[in-house]
């Protein structure tokens, strides 16, 4: 049994940076595949990066792809992702998820309700 706890968020200005935390319990983290997610008020959840546990691979969404990235700590068993040139837009609640299956190189990469284990949120507000 996995467990995930996001935190790291807060409220920044447009342009500022941020690194949400993700710790798993239970289990490492190199055996899964690792995505995050976010839902902004009103809109639609969706996938924001992902990182196979096969190859390392990473994918991020059009949307935050070359602001964003993934790393991590295995020593600390945590995954990060590192936001920067945050804008408006960005603000939402983020969600990080696990699952045994390699969904970060597959059409289910941004269906959260696919992976087995899902952290808390974590909200991120950005202001103009």
């Amino acid at each position: 049994e996995v467990q995930l706890q996001a935190s790291g968020g807060g409220s920044v200005q447009a342009g500022s940076s941020l690194r949400l935390s993700c710790v798993a319990s239970g289990s490492t983290f190199d055996e899964y595949d690792i995505a995050w997610f976010r839902q902004a008020p009103g809109k639609e959840r969706e996938g924001v990066a992902c990182i196979s546990s096969t190859d390392g691979a990473t994918r991020y969404a059009d949307s935050v792809q070359g602001r964003f990235t993934m790393s991590s700590d295995n020593a600390k068993n945590t995954m990060f992702l590192n936001m920067s040139i945050l804008q408006p837009e960005d603000t939402a609640v983020y969600y990080c998820a696990a699952d045994w299956a390699s969904f970060c190189a597959s059409d289910q990469a941004w269906e959260m309700e696919e992976y087995e284990y899902r952290g808390q949120g974590t909200l991120v507000t950005v202001s103009s």
